[in-house]
Parts: structure tokens; C-alpha cells; sequence
């Protein structure tokens, strides 16, 4: 018994060693929990157009700049949206008012006819930047600080059609369809015809004003009337000119468009166009509102920052003498050894 209860002692005590004098496995650590991240929204655009987006012409311009910033940046940080074809200014404004509502981080009222709109919406929404163009109205002088303008100086572009243009016309007659005598519009018709009289101060440049920007059959009419008077040559600007450039195709007249290349509505007269890129003062808008600055500044673009340029239609031959004189004279009004004056 004695020899039993010895070896059960034993067995007692070698499992006592095992649980208390075994050191014990360490416990794992835990893993520090990572933070959820919530990824940056997307920078926010609206605008708010007079007519379509591929109206070839003054909408278009716009909404190529958009997609192209979307294009750099990724749709991941650029969003934005459009109401185009907005060419009753009420319904322009309801639209502008909507989408300040949604918390947009900049609203584009794309039409100097909106600026009276902005003036009643801007104050309302005092955390959302607007712009409109084409005008260097900010309203700072109305106590309003969140708008920003913008314009093109496309009488520098103009000039320079207004070089070719005076090289080719045989005729010596050139038209003119402009939309309303305001904006981009005027700059662009009074520095088309400088730049024709200045090469040729003989030759005879007739401007048709039709009071309408989308009026495509006033603008037909008017380049009609232009090639009775013996023009062989035609110009204009606003979304109407298609109707203008139907006209040019049909009688064999040559066309110097702006704001957007027209060449593909008329690849055998189309000669060359003045082209917007409104990425340049856009990048500015968007980067002064991220450091906080709402509004209260114009932009502008120009051929020496590259927001307007000069494009030939592949389809049409320029003479090389011609096309020549036409980068010299870009490079004139780039340095300022050349003054476009306009009206």
C-alpha cells in the first residue's frame, strides 16, 4: 500500500510541476484596428448653357473644357453636371438655383445674358461660387463676393482671321453675322474686321447684326443677303452660325469660324477657326476655391496663355505665305507689337 500511494504521490506532484512550473504560452497580441478612411469627395461643377453642348460654337466650348478637366483630373475628384438649351433666362435660373441647393462647389451660368440671375441667386448661397461669362462683371461693387468672370478676348483670334481672310477673299467683300452686339460677339466682329483692313484697307466689310444668338434661320438669311452684296467670304460667332455655314457650303463662300472648329460642318470652305479652351481659367477657378476664395475675381483667355488658338481645317489648303503672315501676327499681338483696338 505504502509503495502505491508513494508512486500516485509522485504522479500528484510531477502534474502539479507540469501546470505551475511550465511557463504558459504568451497570448497574441492584438492588431491595432485600422481607422476607416472615408476617400475625399469629388470636386463639383454645374453649368448652365443657352444652347446644346455640341452646338459646334459658344455651349460646346464649355463642355469640352469640362470633360477635358474630368479627363486629368479623374472622375474620382471631378464631378459636374449640365443643363444646356437654357435659353429662356427663367428657366436658366431655376436651374442655376437648383443646383447651388445641391451643395455644388462652383455654378457656371455660361451666357452674359445670366448675370442678372446671379445677382439675385449669389447671395443666397454664400458658401458656393458662381461664374458667368463672357463679361469682368464680379458684382464686388453689389456687396457680392462669391462670383467669379470670365471672357474671351476674342478679338485677338478675330484679328488674326481677319488677316487670312483679307489674304483670300478675291472679291474684296467680306460679311459679317453677329448675334447681339455684346460679349465675346462684339470683340470677335470688331477684331475680324480691324485685322481685314488692316492688310487690306481697300477691302469692304459688311456686319449684320441679327439681335439673336440661336436664330439659325435669321443667320442664313443674313449670309445670304452678304453674298448678294458680292462677299465670297463670310464670318460670324453664336450658336446660329450653322445656319450661316449651310449658306457658305451651298454657294462656294469661305468661312472663318469661332469658339469651336466648325470645320466638319463644311470640310471645303471652313478655312479656319478660332478655337476656346476655357480649361485655363477654369484650373484657376477651381484651385482659388479649394484655398478658400470664392469669388471676386476675372479671368480671361488669350493667345498668349493659350486659351485661344488659332486652328486650320486639314480639308482646306492655306497658302504657306498666308499662313506666314498669320503666325507673325499672332506673335505680334502675343509681344504687343501689335494693338488689336476694338470699339
Amino acid at each position: 500500500m505504502d509503495t502505491k500511494r508513494g508512486i500516485l504521490l509522485l504522479m500528484v506532484f510531477a502534474t502539479l510541476f507540469l501546470l505551475v512550473g511550465c511557463p504558459s504560452a504568451p497570448s497574441p497580441t492584438p492588431m491595432p484596428t485600422a481607422t476607416p478612411t472615408t476617400p475625399p469627395k469629388p470636386f463639383r461643377v454645374a453649368v448652365v448653357m443657352p444652347s446644346a453642348i455640341n452646338d459646334l460654337a459658344f455651349s460646346q466650348s464649355m463642355y469640352d473644357a469640362l470633360v477635358a478637366i474630368q479627363n486629368k483630373m479623374g472622375k474620382d475628384k471631378f464631378e459636374f453636371a449640365y443643363s444646356d438649351g437654357m435659353f429662356v433666362v427663367d428657366d436658366a435660373a431655376a436651374a442655376i438655383r437648383d443646383y447651388a441647393t445641391k451643395g455644388y462647389d462652383l455654378v457656371i451660368a455660361h451666357g452674359s445674358q445670366y448675370g442678372s440671375s446671379l445677382v439675385e441667386i449669389a447671395p443666397d448661397f454664400p458658401n458656393t461660387s458662381f461664374a458667368w461669362g463672357t463679361t469682368v462683371d464680379t458684382f464686388t461693387d453689389k456687396g457680392i463676393n462669391n462670383v467669379f468672370a470670365y471672357e474671351a478676348r476674342s478679338e485677338q483670334g478675330g484679328y488674326v482671321l481677319g488677316v487670312i481672310a483679307a489674304k483670300l477673299s478675291k472679291s474684296g467683300v467680306i460679311g459679317v453675322i453677329g448675334p447681339i452686339e455684346t460679349g465675346d460677339a462684339k470683340l470677335y466682329v470688331d477684331g475680324f474686321r480691324a485685322g481685314v483692313l488692316a492688310t487690306n484697307p481697300d477691302a469692304q466689310v459688311n456686319v449684320n447684326w441679327t439681335g439673336s444668338f440661336s436664330d439659325v434661320a435669321l443667320a442664313s438669311e443674313a449670309a445670304q443677303t452678304h453674298i448678294n452684296a458680292g462677299a465670297d467670304t463670310l464670318t460670324g460667332t453664336a450658336q446660329m452660325v450653322v445656319g450661316a455655314i449651310g449658306v457658305a457650303k451651298e454657294k462656294g463662300v469661305l468661312w472663318f469660324g469661332t469658339q469651336s472648329d466648325q470645320a466638319s460642318l463644311a470640310p471645303n470652305i471652313v478655312v479656319a477657326c478660332q478655337v476656346y479652351d476655357w480649361t485655363v481659367v477654369l484650373d484657376e477657378m477651381i484651385n482659388l476655391i479649394k484655398g478658400g476664395t470664392r469669388g471676386g475675381k476675372a479671368f480671361a483667355i488669350t493667345l498668349a496663355n493659350k486659351g485661344l488658338t488659332i486652328k486650320y481645317n486639314p480639308g482646306y489648303t492655306v497658302p504657306d505665305d498666308v499662313k506666314s503672315l498669320a503666325s507673325e501676327t499672332i506673335q505680334g499681338i502675343v509681344d504687343g507689337s501689335i494693338s488689336v483696338k476694338v470699339e
